[in-house]
């Protein structure tokens, strides 16, 4: 296997490189973190600034808008933009990492021309409205019902840990269109709709999270109508949708956060020489421990990206493999951030204190790990499921 890069793949990196130091200066200093109107601002300039020069979508097909490009092409791209220190997706992310690629994997034709141009020029931001109050690692038994009136749903229920949804213009919504019962299993009866965030009956409610920010929301909705028009895939076949849109979100959405976390690794190991904690074997120890965890974890990202390549963009079950390691992973690293910092890591202005909370939520966030240990024990390993 010859794992060098091409003339091609090499000219790729040296633009890209060039691009990013002519374009970074030109951007506006970083938002407050807990400011998610000027946060949204910021991002959406990025975004039209990759739109503008052909960065956007990058790895997209071109019949969804993007450049299609190669899966190795895809890394070069992640691995320098992290490098230079550029924006990551932000309050792009669920457009551009699960929305977008479930409605070009899914959508019509004339779905793709009307959702999938503004979420990669940064005109147009959505929020992810899965998860309720009860209804978490247990997706499928939702609530959250769509009557069929004419050309409309009519949409009752609520939503909660909505991602954005305090600045999105669309919501990727799952409803159930044919209530639970013994003659329909609970994973049946599920409907996957695009949802104008501005429609009468929608009411948001920022939650708070431990680190004081508010990417976080309960959505109220109150017979919101929504057209039939903007179904992605048939009625009551959402869950299968929902698959997809999973996938995209445990396989390919934080390949770009491996990246950033070996940055940290490497920081947090001249921290370590800095202020004397490097003396300490144990620590020593863990981040050699750590490095190897996250070079492992950055050769999976290589082979997922592929694989999904390969197979038609829609990355598989492997995906599960790397959400469970790289959630634990992620905490283990600002746990032993904590350990080199002492004292200092109580302070809510460093960056690596709001990231070591942060982290707390990567097990449950995209899936808990018990569902992805589920996960691999069935559909990898072939165990029976559990009565």
């Amino acid at each position: 296997m010859d794992l060098t890069y091409t003339e091609e793949e090499e000219a790729f990196r040296a633009g890209l490189r060039e691009w990013l130091v002519v374009s970074l200066p030109k951007l506006p200093s970083r938002p407050d973190p807990l400011d998610w109107s000027a946060r949204r601002a910021y991002d959406t300039a990025w975004q039209r600034m990759l739109y503008d020069a052909g960065y956007a979508g990058l790895h997209w097909p071109e019949a969804a808008g993007g450049r299609g490009a190669t899966p190795t092409q895809h890394l070069i791209y992640l691995e320098e933009t992290e490098k230079a220190g550029a924006p990551y997706v932000g309050a792009n992310f669920v457009g551009l990492l699960h929305a977008g690629p479930t409605i070009a994997a899914e959508g019509t034709p004339e779905q793709r021309a009307r959702w999938l141009p503004p979420v990669l020029r940064g005109d147009e931001i959505w929020c992810q409205g899965f998860s309720e109050p009860d209804a978490g690692s247990d997706l499928a038994s939702l609530r959250t019902k769509a009557v069929r009136d004419g050309d409309d749903y009519v949409v009752t229920g609520s939503k909660i840990w909505t991602s954005h949804a305090e600045v999105a213009d669309w919501c990727e919504l799952l409803v159930r269109t044919e209530p639970m019962g013994e003659a329909v299993p609970k994973h049946r009866g599920i409907t996957w709709l695009a949802m104008p965030m501005d429609a009468p009956g929608v009411t948001v409610r920022p939650l708070r999270t431990l680190a004081g920010s508010a990417e976080f929301a309960e959505v109220f909705l109150d017979e919101v109508r929504v057209p039939v028009a903007n179904r992605v895939g048939a009625e009551n076949d959402g869950w299968r949708v929902t698959m997809v849109t999973l996938s995209f979100e445990r396989g390919t959405a934080f390949v770009g956060e491996v990246v950033a976390c070996r940055r940290t690794l490497a920081e947090l190991a001249a921290a370590a020489k800095e202020n004397g904690s490097w003396d300490d074997s144990g620590i020593r120890r863990q981040l050699g421990l750590l490095n190897a965890e996250f070079t492992a974890l950055w050769r999976l990202t290589q082979w997922n990206v592929s694989e999904s390549q390969r197979v038609g963009g829609v990355p598989g079950v492997g995906g599960s493999v790397f959400k469970l390691r790289y959630s634990h992973a992620r905490q283990e690293l600002y746990d032993t951030a904590a350990r080199v910092l002492g004292p200092d890591s109580l302070d809510l202005d460093r960056e690596w204190t709001l990231d070591r909370l942060s982290s707390l939520s990567y097990t449950i966030a995209a899936g808990t790990s018990q569902i992805q240990r589920n996960i691999v024990a069935e559909r990898i390993l072939g165990l029976p499921k559990g009565r």
